[in-house]
């Protein structure tokens, strides 16, 4: 057996006939792509030798052509794939080249092995130097140099997939580290009977999104309390989203008027944004300071929920109804080229009461069964999955309302997850901002969630 390029390496540092393989728990699959059946023949011989002699276990597939064996790939999972490098539809490193574009679109990525008659190595060493794992010269080749051969490509294929989601972790990370900072900021709100809670759920992308979210309470008294959302995904809109948050804290510390912040808003908004289509839409709610009416300002963005509870004579559990407030009074969204302005729907509040402000991340969950299996709305004619929408989210808050507030923000973000079937296609931001009447005695809630993807991938 000659084996080229990587393969001569013996891992794990050892030397001589002692050095023995790294193991590989179970069979593993590999795909022959051969067009001559005596050859075929003879790999699976040797692989039937290497379950004996080198305790591999190998499922083997085979394909005749690079054509069929793409189309093998798209619906098997294979840990190896061994290449013949003169086949009817590709020869040399031409064949080479059209499986490593092929096999770049898969999730797992298999490990290729090149079969080359050329005795010189010189046609196996370009195949490694063009992405192939390793390579073999037929007829010079056990069942025990193909079992190593086989072995060492697949474990350093999983080494280095590892490597990679390892990488991709610790980016995760440091994104999740600047989401914290950025865009779960410490609410300024001094009276200790408002509830603040506000929560986070990433996209399943993994990307970063542009929603924001922030509540001050102004000298006077009065709270003001914002949501946003930022159109695209990615480090830009996040750290565009960033920057309007603490645009907006910036305006209203400074004491401007609750009419003028959108406009201005806009203004950082256009001399940020990195392209002109980016737009932004925005919630913002200002609450006076006896807390009994709300002023809703609407940017291009969904109305907010009013949850107030309703506790019938003599029964002791609490109930609570959640509606959806107008939107008659909505304007356009912060970027968009049109005219428009922005005025206040005014809402009288009970006595008790909680504001829900959301981005459409929530909204726009499809829907089809609950985790037990059970239809929970049918699929439209087209065959498309119900979105949950705000009747379906105000359901889901009076429902989690109904078992207290603690980590309500938490449960109603896993119910949603949940009802979707995991996680969301859209970032989702949710803001719960509270009242428990002038003569509460207890302090209000404050918590912060950030639906971490480790933590969340066990819900």
């Amino acid at each position: 057996m000659a084996l080229g390029g990587a393969g001569s390496a013996r891992p794990g540092g050892g030397s001589g006939p002692e050095a023995r393989p790294a193991r590989l728990d179970g069979p593993i699959s590999v795909l022959l792509v051969e067009d001559d059946d005596a050859d075929a023949f003879l790999v699976s011989e040797l692989l039937a030798d290497a379950d004996v002699e080198a305790d591999l276990r190998a499922d083997l597939h085979r394909a005749r052509s690079v054509d069929e064996a793409l189309g093998i790939l798209s619906m098997v999972s294979v840990d190896c794939l061994l290449l013949d490098l003169g086949l009817p539809d590709a020869e040399g490193l031409g064949a080479l080249r059209r499986v490593m574009e092929g096999i770049e679109v898969l999730p797992v990525q298999p490990a290729v092995v090149v079969l080359t008659g050329n005795t010189s190595n010189e046609l196996g060493s370009a195949a490694v130097a063009n992405g192939a794992d390793d390579y073999l010269v037929k007829g010079d080749v056990d069942g025990d140099g193909l079992a190593r051969c086989l072995r060492y490509a697949t474990l350093r294929r999983r080494s280095a997939a590892q490597q990679i989601a390892l990488f991709r972790s610790e980016v995760r990370a440091a994104e999740t580290t600047r989401l914290e900072r950025a865009l779960l900021p410490k609410e300024l709100v001094t009276d200790e009977r408002v509830s603040v809670m506000v929560g986070y759920l990433p996209g399943g992308n993994g990307l970063l999104g542009g929603d924001f979210f922030d509540t001050v309470e102004r000298p006077d008294g009065t709270l003001v309390t914002v949501i946003g959302d930022v159109a695209g995904h990615g480090p830009d809109e996040a750290a565009l989203g960033a920057a309007m948050r603490t645009a907006w804290r910036t305006l209203v510390l400074a004491g401007t008027p609750a009419d003028d912040v959108l406009p201005l808003l806009e203004r950082v908004l256009l001399a940020e944004r990195g392209r002109p289509e980016v737009f932004v839409t925005i919630c913002q709610a200002v609450i006076s300071a006896d807390r009994s009416h709300m002023d809703v300002y609407l940017a291009g963005h969904l109305p907010p929920l009013l949850v107030v509870p309703q506790t019938p004579a003599g029964e002791a559990a609490a109930t609570h109804r959640c509606e959806e407030l107008p939107s008659s009074d909505r304007g356009r969204a912060l970027g968009i080229p049109v005219e428009g302005t922005w005025t206040a729907h005014r809402v009288r509040l009970p006595e008790v009461w909680t504001a829900v402000l959301y981005t459409d991340g929530l909204v726009e969950a499809a829907v089809g069964a609950d985790p037990g299996g059970t239809p929970v709305l049918p699929p439209s004619a087209h065959g498309r999955m119900p979105r949950l929408g705000a009747h379906g989210l105000r359901s889901v808050v009076e429902h989690e309302m109904d078992q207290g507030t603690d980590e309500v923000v938490t449960r109603v973000l896993r119910r949603v997850r949940a009802l979707h079937g995991g996680p969301l296609v859209d970032d989702a931001a949710l803001l719960f901002v509270g009242w428990a009447g002038a003569g509460a005695t207890e302090p209000g809630e404050r918590t912060s969630t950030l639906a971490d993807s480790v933590e969340w991938s066990r819900a």
